[in-house]
């Protein structure tokens, strides 16, 4: 996907990675549920091989997407002829559906820790995201990757097409976070001019 390759490059240390660009590029995918990983894995069809390993982070609970995750990279073996070097990462889930706010809270505090070694082991250059509170623990974890200086990670959000007025509050939460908001309506690069906006992605 292009705006991923034109976001990684856009980076402070763009004269390093200009250099290294044939060089694989560790990312992070992080998959909702629903809309959110069909979106998601259109977004990642679109990538080239260079970006490998991909690991794919989902929520323990979510055996659907995880199952969808194993037949996007068969058909990229097979019409792509990418190599199959991806993983499938399980994290507990911050919120689930009816929860409380107080147990929701205590959930998304135990799925931070659990993404501490989890992250330091993926070594993200890239995280992707597109909306699931599920993306939280680990966009957290990857701004402290980069700084602390462990890893430069690069977090990319890419709002929902769904969202055509106001951010979800997933990204509300990362608009001040992430490197990289890029909204699919105009009307909400306007109403949030840290945004970015290239059209309909999905």
């Amino acid at each position: 996907m292009y705006l991923v390759y034109r976001r990684y490059r856009q980076c402070p240390e763009r004269s390093k990675l200009n250099e290294v660009r044939t060089e694989p590029a560790s990312i992070v995918a992080v998959v909702g549920s629903g809309g959110h990983t069909r979106e998601m894995l259109r977004l990642m069809s679109a990538l080239s091989g260079n970006y490998s390993p991909r690991h794919y982070v989902v929520a323990y609970t979510d055996s659907i997407s995880e199952n969808k995750v194993h037949s996007l990279e068969d058909n990229l073996r097979k019409k792509k002829n990418l190599k199959n070097e991806y993983l499938i990462h399980k994290i507990p889930r911050c919120r689930e559906v009816n929860q409380s706010w107080f147990t929701s809270f205590v959930c998304t505090v135990y799925s931070v820790l659990y993404c501490i070694p989890l992250m330091f082991i993926c070594r993200p250059e890239i995280v992707l995201c597109n909306g699931p509170g599920t993306c939280i623990p680990v966009c957290l974890i990857g701004w402290l990757l980069k700084f602390i200086g462990f890893v430069k990670t690069r977090i990319i959000y890419v709002e929902s097409i769904c969202r055509v007025e106001r951010l979800s509050m997933t990204g509300k939460l990362l608009y001040n976070f992430a490197d990289n908001i890029i909204v699919q309506w105009p009307e909400l690069q306007v109403k949030y001019p840290k945004c970015e906006y290239y059209g309909r992605l999905v």
